[in-house]
């Protein structure tokens, strides 16, 4: 899905324009939610299980399953495996999860038993802040006592963080407060701030993060997150100046293929037509 980069070391004429001025120069027409779905969908090829959060997760996981990856299983916090919708749900208890599922499992036997028993190919998570291991914070902005902002807490993304084989991340915003080098708050700590403390993870962490300027990526336990492709349009100085750490460019750097019709028809007509998620 990426062809090798033209020029990765060429600096924009504005390096501080926010992230959808150059992802979105070679496709206008294309929304950030598109673009994050299509890509995050690609990067799904080859794998058995998902366990996907509402939002753009859903989305990409239910492009996926029409492209890449027919086989496969998506499972959801509320207990829900092999999920089959007959439409997008708004949130992870919604009835139309139930329809057609493959199974509805007690949480319990979710986490202790799925998640921890090592089923999970792939967690889907999302957070206020990344640093440059792949820790994430989904917690609070700013001093803990008195924060600028709250936000919603760990709910299941320690277990995913700790169990999943891999853990992609989709974020929204690309710049230096949520690119950060140092976490307001670690939520969910990646293996590599786990092993510090003593405990092995089953998993690797986060491999993947995706964003409107590109694609990091990471191995996982001992290496950093590094830009590893870029959206048309956008420099590797464009994604390093919104980066909060000194970040690494790989050797390889790639350009990502945008959205094609098909992606962006299948996302409008077929997995999202009543707009629940694409913005």
């Amino acid at each position: 899905m990426t062809t090798p980069a033209a020029n990765p070391s060429a600096t924009s004429a504005d390096s501080t324009a926010p992230a959808t001025s150059a992802a979105s120069a070679e496709s206008p027409d294309v929304t950030s939610s598109e673009l994050l779905s299509a890509v995050a969908a690609r990067e799904l090829a080859g794998r058995r299980t998902v366990f996907a959060g509402i939002g753009l997760p859903t989305l990409a996981a239910s492009l996926a399953h029409l492209t890449v990856a027919p086989g496969l299983e998506v499972v959801y916090e509320s207990g829900v495996c092999g999920a089959h919708p007959s439409h997008l749900p708004e949130t992870i208890a919604d009835a139309v999860l139930i329809t057609d599922a493959e199974a509805v499992i007690p949480m319990p036997t979710l986490f202790g038993s799925v998640l921890q028993g090592g089923h999970i190919d792939v967690g889907f998570l999302g957070a206020a802040q990344i640093d440059r291991w792949g820790n994430l914070n989904s917690s609070v902005i700013g001093d803990w006592h008195r924060p600028r902002a709250r936000l919603p807490g760990s709910g299941g993304a320690n277990e995913v963080m700790a169990n999943a084989a891999e853990v992609f991340v989709v974020m929204r915003r690309h710049d230096p407060r949520s690119f950060t080098e140092e976490l307001d708050f670690c939520t969910s700590p990646g293996p590599d701030r786990a092993l510090a403390d003593g405990i092995r993870p089953l998993g690797a962490g986060v491999t993947r993060v995706i964003t409107e300027l590109g694609i990091l990526a990471r191995e996982g336990v001992g290496e950093e997150l590094r830009l590893a492709a870029l959206h048309p349009g956008v420099t590797a100085e464009d994604v390093r100046a919104a980066t909060g750490w000194d970040l690494q460019v790989a050797g390889d750097l790639s350009v990502i293929e945008p959205p094609t019709e098909s992606e962006l028809a299948l996302l409008r007509e077929d997995v999202d037509p009543e707009r629940v998620y694409l913005r």
